[in-house]
Protein backbone atom coordinates (compact mmCIF):
# COMPACT_ATOMS: atom_id res chain seq x y z
CA UNK A 1 0.00 0.00 0.00
CA UNK A 2 1.64 3.22 -1.00
CA UNK A 3 0.11 6.67 0.64
CA UNK A 4 0.14 9.19 -1.95
CA UNK A 5 0.38 12.96 -0.74
CA UNK A 6 -3.04 13.62 -1.67
CA UNK A 7 -4.55 11.18 0.37
CA UNK A 8 -2.40 12.21 3.42
CA UNK A 9 -3.06 15.51 3.62
CA UNK A 10 -6.60 14.78 3.00
CA UNK A 11 -7.27 12.57 6.09
CA UNK A 12 -4.83 14.48 8.21
CA UNK A 13 -6.56 17.43 7.54
CA UNK A 14 -10.07 15.85 8.48
CA UNK A 15 -8.36 14.60 11.80
CA UNK A 16 -6.45 18.62 12.83
CA UNK A 17 -10.08 19.33 14.39
CA UNK A 18 -9.95 15.86 16.45
CA UNK A 19 -6.30 16.86 17.95
CA UNK A 20 -7.76 18.11 21.40
CA UNK A 21 -8.88 16.17 24.70
CA UNK A 22 -12.21 17.55 24.26
CA UNK A 23 -12.98 15.89 20.69
CA UNK A 24 -12.26 12.58 22.01
CA UNK A 25 -15.38 12.51 24.28
CA UNK A 26 -17.63 14.28 22.48
CA UNK A 27 -18.86 12.42 19.08
CA UNK A 28 -21.61 13.23 17.54
CA UNK A 29 -24.80 11.24 18.60
CA UNK A 30 -25.77 8.59 16.75
CA UNK A 31 -27.24 9.58 13.49
CA UNK A 32 -25.72 13.07 13.78
CA UNK A 33 -23.47 13.18 10.43
CA UNK A 34 -26.56 11.35 8.20
CA UNK A 35 -28.59 13.82 9.67
CA UNK A 36 -26.70 16.73 8.78
CA UNK A 37 -25.96 15.49 5.13
CA UNK A 38 -29.86 15.12 4.69
CA UNK A 39 -30.16 18.66 5.76
CA UNK A 40 -27.77 19.56 2.79
CA UNK A 41 -29.30 16.82 0.41
CA UNK A 42 -31.99 17.70 -2.61
CA UNK A 43 -33.84 15.32 -5.20
CA UNK A 44 -31.96 14.28 -7.96
CA UNK A 45 -33.73 15.24 -11.32
CA UNK A 46 -32.66 13.59 -14.79
CA UNK A 47 -31.28 16.80 -15.60
CA UNK A 48 -28.86 16.61 -12.28
CA UNK A 49 -26.40 14.40 -11.89
CA UNK A 50 -24.67 15.71 -9.14
CA UNK A 51 -24.89 19.22 -6.42
CA UNK A 52 -22.06 20.39 -4.26
CA UNK A 53 -22.36 22.23 -0.95
CA UNK A 54 -19.62 23.79 0.88
CA UNK A 55 -18.99 22.72 4.40
CA UNK A 56 -17.38 23.53 7.14
CA UNK A 57 -14.32 21.73 9.06
CA UNK A 58 -16.07 20.71 11.83
CA UNK A 59 -18.77 18.43 9.92
CA UNK A 60 -15.65 17.31 7.51
CA UNK A 61 -14.04 15.80 10.77
CA UNK A 62 -17.19 13.49 10.81
CA UNK A 63 -15.71 11.95 7.95
CA UNK A 64 -12.93 10.88 10.05
CA UNK A 65 -15.07 10.40 13.30
CA UNK A 66 -17.55 7.89 11.76
CA UNK A 67 -13.97 6.04 9.95
CA UNK A 68 -12.84 4.84 13.36
CA UNK A 69 -16.36 4.13 14.72
CA UNK A 70 -16.81 1.79 12.49
CA UNK A 71 -13.60 0.70 12.21
CA UNK A 72 -13.95 -0.09 16.16
CA UNK A 73 -17.44 -2.17 15.40
CA UNK A 74 -14.88 -3.83 12.61
CA UNK A 75 -12.65 -5.08 16.06
CA UNK A 76 -15.98 -5.95 18.02
CA UNK A 77 -17.92 -8.15 15.07
CA UNK A 78 -13.62 -10.06 14.91
CA UNK A 79 -14.06 -10.87 18.80
CA UNK A 80 -17.35 -12.16 18.38
CA UNK A 81 -16.61 -14.42 15.28
CA UNK A 82 -13.76 -15.63 16.69
CA UNK A 83 -15.57 -16.23 20.34
CA UNK A 84 -18.00 -18.34 17.68
CA UNK A 85 -15.72 -20.00 16.13
CA UNK A 86 -16.41 -23.47 17.25
CA UNK A 87 -20.38 -22.96 18.43
CA UNK A 88 -22.08 -21.41 15.61
CA UNK A 89 -20.60 -21.59 12.11
CA UNK A 90 -22.78 -20.13 10.52
CA UNK A 91 -22.86 -16.52 13.01
CA UNK A 92 -18.53 -16.81 13.20
CA UNK A 93 -19.13 -16.02 8.87
CA UNK A 94 -21.59 -14.06 9.29
CA UNK A 95 -20.03 -11.47 12.27
CA UNK A 96 -16.72 -12.31 10.65
CA UNK A 97 -18.19 -10.73 7.17
CA UNK A 98 -19.05 -7.46 9.15
CA UNK A 99 -15.72 -7.29 10.16
CA UNK A 100 -14.52 -7.04 6.93
CA UNK A 101 -17.19 -4.98 5.83
CA UNK A 102 -16.86 -1.99 8.69
CA UNK A 103 -13.18 -2.46 7.87
CA UNK A 104 -13.49 -1.46 4.43
CA UNK A 105 -16.48 1.09 4.92
CA UNK A 106 -14.06 2.66 7.30
CA UNK A 107 -11.24 3.16 4.77
CA UNK A 108 -14.18 4.42 2.11
CA UNK A 109 -14.97 7.21 4.74
CA UNK A 110 -11.26 7.92 5.52
CA UNK A 111 -11.33 8.77 1.39
CA UNK A 112 -14.50 10.69 1.64
CA UNK A 113 -17.18 8.67 0.96
CA UNK A 114 -20.97 8.30 2.62
CA UNK A 115 -23.61 6.01 1.55
CA UNK A 116 -26.81 8.40 2.43
CA UNK A 117 -29.05 5.45 2.61
CA UNK A 118 -32.53 7.60 3.37
CA UNK A 119 -31.80 9.61 0.06
CA UNK A 120 -29.95 6.61 -2.44
CA UNK A 121 -27.55 8.89 -2.88
CA UNK A 122 -23.24 9.17 -2.35
CA UNK A 123 -21.59 12.22 -0.61
CA UNK A 124 -18.03 12.76 -1.60
CA UNK A 125 -15.95 15.12 0.57
CA UNK A 126 -13.95 17.81 -1.46
CA UNK A 127 -11.12 19.95 -0.32
CA UNK A 128 -9.61 22.73 -1.62
CA UNK A 129 -6.86 24.38 0.33
CA UNK A 130 -9.01 25.23 3.90
CA UNK A 131 -12.17 24.83 2.36
CA UNK A 132 -14.48 21.74 2.19
CA UNK A 133 -16.93 20.73 -0.31
CA UNK A 134 -19.43 17.27 -0.21
CA UNK A 135 -20.91 16.55 -3.44
CA UNK A 136 -23.96 14.80 -3.57
CA UNK A 137 -25.21 12.06 -6.54
CA UNK A 138 -27.33 9.45 -7.28
CA UNK A 139 -26.10 6.41 -5.73
CA UNK A 140 -25.83 4.01 -9.03
CA UNK A 141 -28.40 1.52 -8.71
CA UNK A 142 -30.97 3.77 -6.43
CA UNK A 143 -31.66 1.90 -3.34
CA UNK A 144 -30.76 -1.70 -4.76
CA UNK A 145 -27.17 -0.15 -4.70
CA UNK A 146 -26.28 -1.03 -1.37
CA UNK A 147 -23.16 -0.34 0.80
CA UNK A 148 -22.10 -3.60 0.56
CA UNK A 149 -21.16 -3.11 -3.41
CA UNK A 150 -20.33 0.87 -3.15
CA UNK A 151 -17.86 0.89 -0.32
CA UNK A 152 -15.89 -2.12 -1.55
CA UNK A 153 -15.76 -0.74 -5.10
CA UNK A 154 -14.64 2.80 -3.83
CA UNK A 155 -12.15 0.91 -2.30
CA UNK A 156 -10.63 -1.43 -4.57
CA UNK A 157 -11.19 1.18 -7.46
CA UNK A 158 -9.18 4.06 -6.21
CA UNK A 159 -4.98 3.71 -6.79
CA UNK A 160 -3.99 3.31 -3.58
CA UNK A 161 -5.75 0.21 -2.86
CA UNK A 162 -6.58 -1.48 -6.63
CA UNK A 163 -3.11 -3.83 -6.31
CA UNK A 164 -3.77 -4.77 -2.69
CA UNK A 165 -5.57 -8.53 -2.70
CA UNK A 166 -6.92 -8.27 0.71
CA UNK A 167 -9.44 -6.01 -0.99
CA UNK A 168 -12.35 -6.77 -3.73
CA UNK A 169 -15.19 -5.79 -5.26
CA UNK A 170 -17.14 -7.87 -3.33
CA UNK A 171 -18.28 -9.92 -6.15
CA UNK A 172 -21.13 -12.09 -5.37
CA UNK A 173 -21.71 -13.78 -8.13
CA UNK A 174 -18.30 -15.60 -7.89
CA UNK A 175 -17.30 -18.57 -5.82
CA UNK A 176 -14.40 -16.92 -3.66
CA UNK A 177 -16.63 -13.52 -2.69
CA UNK A 178 -16.94 -12.47 0.92
CA UNK A 179 -20.76 -11.33 0.56
CA UNK A 180 -21.04 -14.17 -1.42
CA UNK A 181 -20.06 -16.72 1.50
CA UNK A 182 -21.69 -14.27 3.93
CA UNK A 183 -25.35 -14.66 1.52
CA UNK A 184 -24.96 -18.37 1.70
CA UNK A 185 -24.70 -18.32 5.35
CA UNK A 186 -27.92 -16.00 5.40
CA UNK A 187 -30.40 -17.32 2.95
CA UNK A 188 -29.03 -21.13 2.04
CA UNK A 189 -32.28 -23.56 3.28
CA UNK A 190 -30.97 -26.33 4.97
CA UNK A 191 -27.77 -26.22 6.52
CA UNK A 192 -28.33 -28.07 9.48
CA UNK A 193 -25.05 -27.09 11.16
CA UNK A 194 -25.74 -26.79 15.01
CA UNK A 195 -22.83 -27.98 17.02
CA UNK A 196 -23.30 -28.45 20.61
CA UNK A 197 -23.19 -25.09 22.17
CA UNK A 198 -20.23 -24.29 24.82
CA UNK A 199 -19.03 -21.06 25.69
CA UNK A 200 -15.37 -20.11 24.43
CA UNK A 201 -13.24 -19.43 27.18
CA UNK A 202 -10.76 -15.94 27.05
CA UNK A 203 -7.69 -18.34 26.77
CA UNK A 204 -8.87 -19.64 23.70
CA UNK A 205 -10.72 -16.78 22.37
CA UNK A 206 -7.02 -14.96 23.16
CA UNK A 207 -5.15 -18.17 21.58
CA UNK A 208 -6.78 -18.21 18.41
CA UNK A 209 -6.41 -14.74 17.60
CA UNK A 210 -3.00 -15.30 18.14
CA UNK A 211 -2.89 -18.33 15.61
CA UNK A 212 -4.48 -15.94 12.92
CA UNK A 213 -2.17 -13.00 13.55
CA UNK A 214 0.96 -15.23 12.98
CA UNK A 215 -0.36 -17.45 9.79
CA UNK A 216 2.16 -16.22 7.39
CA UNK A 217 -0.14 -15.91 3.69
CA UNK A 218 1.02 -16.33 -0.02
CA UNK A 219 -2.72 -16.57 -1.47
CA UNK A 220 -5.25 -14.18 -0.87
CA UNK A 221 -8.08 -16.05 2.05
CA UNK A 222 -11.06 -14.84 0.30
CA UNK A 223 -13.99 -17.26 2.04
CA UNK A 224 -15.56 -19.66 -0.96
CA UNK A 225 -18.76 -20.52 -0.86
CA UNK A 226 -18.34 -23.88 -2.28
CA UNK A 227 -16.21 -24.54 1.14
CA UNK A 228 -18.55 -23.39 3.78
CA UNK A 229 -17.99 -22.64 6.28
CA UNK A 230 -14.92 -21.58 5.46
CA UNK A 231 -14.45 -19.66 8.97
CA UNK A 232 -10.66 -19.61 8.68
CA UNK A 233 -10.84 -17.83 5.83
CA UNK A 234 -13.64 -15.18 6.81
CA UNK A 235 -11.61 -14.41 9.83
CA UNK A 236 -7.91 -14.35 8.32
CA UNK A 237 -9.24 -12.32 5.64
CA UNK A 238 -10.78 -9.80 8.39
CA UNK A 239 -7.81 -9.66 10.49
CA UNK A 240 -6.26 -8.14 8.04
CA UNK A 241 -8.75 -5.45 6.27
CA UNK A 242 -8.82 -4.55 10.34
CA UNK A 243 -5.18 -4.24 10.28
CA UNK A 244 -4.93 -1.98 6.86
CA UNK A 245 -7.11 0.28 8.42
CA UNK A 246 -4.97 0.77 11.53
CA UNK A 247 -2.26 0.58 9.54
CA UNK A 248 -3.34 3.68 7.51
CA UNK A 249 -3.92 5.69 10.46
CA UNK A 250 -0.70 4.89 12.09
CA UNK A 251 1.18 6.04 9.41
CA UNK A 252 -0.20 9.49 8.98
CA UNK A 253 -1.08 10.43 12.07
CA UNK A 254 1.35 8.55 14.37
CA UNK A 255 1.30 9.36 17.76
CA UNK A 256 0.28 13.04 17.18
CA UNK A 257 -3.51 13.28 16.70
CA UNK A 258 -4.78 12.69 20.41
CA UNK A 259 -8.19 11.14 18.77
CA UNK A 260 -6.85 8.62 16.84
CA UNK A 261 -4.15 7.58 19.56
CA UNK A 262 -7.11 7.60 22.20
CA UNK A 263 -9.39 4.84 20.07
CA UNK A 264 -6.46 2.75 18.36
CA UNK A 265 -6.02 0.24 21.02
CA UNK A 266 -9.59 -0.55 22.50
CA UNK A 267 -10.25 -1.22 25.87
CA UNK A 268 -12.55 -3.82 25.01
CA UNK A 269 -10.14 -6.16 22.67
CA UNK A 270 -7.04 -5.10 24.65
CA UNK A 271 -6.70 -8.71 26.48
CA UNK A 272 -7.51 -10.58 23.48
CA UNK A 273 -5.28 -9.20 20.50
CA UNK A 274 -2.21 -6.62 19.44
CA UNK A 275 -2.81 -6.06 15.96
CA UNK A 276 0.37 -7.87 15.54
CA UNK A 277 0.86 -9.99 11.83
CA UNK A 278 2.90 -11.76 10.08
CA UNK A 279 4.78 -10.73 6.88
CA UNK A 280 2.75 -11.20 4.14
CA UNK A 281 5.14 -9.88 1.41
CA UNK A 282 3.87 -11.63 -1.85
CA UNK A 283 0.81 -11.81 -1.28
CA UNK A 284 -1.56 -13.02 -4.39
CA UNK A 285 -4.94 -13.34 -5.34
CA UNK A 286 -6.78 -16.27 -5.16
CA UNK A 287 -7.60 -17.23 -8.79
Amino acid sequence: MNIDEGFRNHVDAIFQPLNKISAIHKLPEPGKFSEILKEFSVKMSSSTSSVTWNINQQIASYFGTAAVEVWLRGVHSFLISVSLTEVSPIWASVSGYYSSHYSVRGIAHLLGYFNLFSKSQTVQLQRNGGRYSCVFASKPGGKNGGEHKLYWILVKRNPIFASDPIFTENDQSIDASDIGHRNFANYMDHLFIFPNFHPLDEKALKNRIERISKISLNDTPIPRRSSFPDVDYVQLIAYHRIISFRKILDEILGNKNKFWKAYRNPDFSSKYMDFQLANSDGLTPLK
